[in-house]
């Protein structure tokens, strides 16, 4: 056997130094990733999440039409005389609070991944760094829009009329998106920031809940009291369900649309370099 051995060895050639370097060295480098192209890889990657688990889609359907048909059946008489009134004010409002709601779970996702170790995985590869976070963002878009769409063909069969046609609709949705987007970035943050993803839930609902209780989500302000109307016209949430809800109705509220970009453009600037400083520190 040690003969056959022998034999063998003696039959293969040497390797040469820079015959394996030029086997391990490739000539023509593959070209970077363009952030683009490695944001919409993660945003693929989080809607192949939802494929895989379509359980994640049920607190964008049946939590929505859960509160329409609550707010608008118990409230509708009281508020507005009959909840075929009250679901023209009160169906965008809920539009706003289901979707700003939803927002929440992209601070799960992250806080999930981190600790599933993904995260380090991301970091070591050679592409635009902030791409990952931009890609929950981006995947979570098509959540908010599948609610979006179940709230509003929810409404139309209770009654609801948006007298701003299919071209109000859209453009509230589309402003809509874009504060969720923005405001998503607060909860990547405290995905980074907490150590559990329940701490990140009991966190963001903390926030959330005044926020959207406390607007004109479901009532005029001009019925609250005066110190509790200064924080309500002023609120974010109040702002962008005004916006949504006049472009529903077919104005063009420039005010409240000035106001509620104003309000996302202040949560990118603030919270996106914070989520990315922590992001390259975690």
């Amino acid at each position: 056997m040690s003969t056959a051995t022998s034999t063998e060895n003696k039959d293969l050639a040497p390797v040469r130094t820079d015959s394996l370097a030029a086997l391990l060295i490739a000539r023509d480098r593959p070209p970077r990733p363009s952030s683009l192209s490695t944001s919409l890889t993660f945003g693929w990657r989080a809607i192949l999440k939802i494929k895989h688990v379509p359980e994640q889609l049920f607190d964008v359907t049946a939590f929505p039409i859960m509160n329409l048909l609550m707010f608008t059946y118990l409230f509708g008489g009281a508020l507005a005389g009959s909840p075929s009134d009250y679901i023209q004010f009160v169906l965008p409002g809920i539009l706003v609070m289901s979707v700003v709601m939803i927002t929440m779970y992209t601070g799960v996702s992250v806080n999930i991944d981190i600790e599933k170790g993904v995260f380090d995985r991301f970091r070591s590869l050679p592409i635009w760094r902030p791409s990952a976070m931009v890609g929950y963002l981006l995947g979570d878009a098509l959540r908010y829009t599948i609610a979006s769409a179940v709230m509003l063909v929810v409404g139309l069969a209770l009654g609801y009329r948006p007298d701003g046609g299919l071209g109000g609709v859209l453009a509230g949705i589309a402003l809509l998106l874009v504060f969720s987007f923005a405001f998503s970035w607060i909860w990547t943050m405290f995905g980074l920031l907490l150590r559990t993803e329940k701490s990140v839930m009991s966190v963001s609902m903390m926030v959330i809940f005044p926020l959207t209780f406390l607007s004109n989500v479901f009532v005029d302000p001009s019925t609250m009291p005066g110190w509790l109307q200064a924080f309500v016209n002023n609120s974010p949430i109040t702002h962008v369900a005004s916006a949504v809800r006049g472009l529903m109705a077919g104005d063009w509220p420039a005010d409240e649309i000035a106001w509620t970009l104003g309000w996302a453009a202040l949560f990118l600037l603030v919270f996106g370099p914070v989520t990315m400083r922590l992001y390259n520190r975690k």
